[in-house]
């Protein structure tokens, strides 16, 4: 929390607004890897959750919280996304994540099937504590979009603290590089624009040195 501290008159300023949150839709260009997951037998869209939800853990960032009127840095986060369901209506995956590869798409694997396999609306975090709440990173994959922008519900702008993430189709195949839509919600105080950046750069860079491999 010391780096913190060099940026709390930013927060103090920006937690002021009616909607404190930044939103940037941005076309992140990133290593190829589904040629990589497709040798491996990987399936791609958990491959690169996986490496995202890496990269988040680099930017200190998109790891503070308000709770209770001070601001926290979480040290771990569930893992989650969105399905469409056996009745094409928007169901919540969610698990544990880990640093290994092999279990973490073992689990979002296994989270996705419950999540489209249930009629009604599992995972809504409505059964954990406040605090427990915070431990989250949104996240969401729109594959049929050519994703340019989107506005996500918000309860309340001015505690709205988790960053909520969101990316569409992916573009051809085509050489060592692909392109992905991304749009990044977050709350000013804690996040800029080069914040986001950075984010995006770690995601390159861990795609990079996981197909190295």
């Amino acid at each position: 929390m010391d780096a913190f501290e060099f940026r709390r008159d930013r927060y103090e300023s920006f937690r002021k607004y009616q909607n404190p949150l930044l939103n940037l839709s941005v076309v992140a260009r990133l290593p190829e890897f589904r040629p990589y997951c497709k040798q491996r037998q990987l399936p791609p869209f958990h491959f690169l959750l996986y490496c995202f939800y890496m990269s988040v853990k680099e930017v200190d960032n998109f790891l503070y919280r308000e709770f209770e009127g001070e601001v926290i840095k979480i040290d771990r986060f569930f893992g989650g996304y969105t399905v469409i369901n056996q009745d094409n209506n928007l169901n919540y995956a969610n698990f544990d994540i880990s640093e290994d590869r092999a279990a973490f798409i073992a689990r979002s694997v296994a989270a996705g099937e419950v999540a489209r396999a249930t009629r009604e609306l599992i995972n809504t975090g409505r059964e954990l504590s406040p605090r427990e709440q915070k431990d989250n990173i949104y996240t969401t994959c729109m594959p049929w979009l050519d994703l340019r922008a989107i506005e996500h519900p918000i309860y309340e702008y001015k505690t709205a603290d988790i960053p909520l993430i969101a990316w569409g189709r992916y573009s051809d195949l085509a050489g060592d590089t692909m392109s992905v839509p991304f749009c990044i919600q977050a709350h000013h105080g804690f996040v800029d624009g080069f914040h986001v950046h950075l984010l995006l750069s770690k995601l390159a860079e861990r795609i990079a040195a996981e197909i190295a491999q």
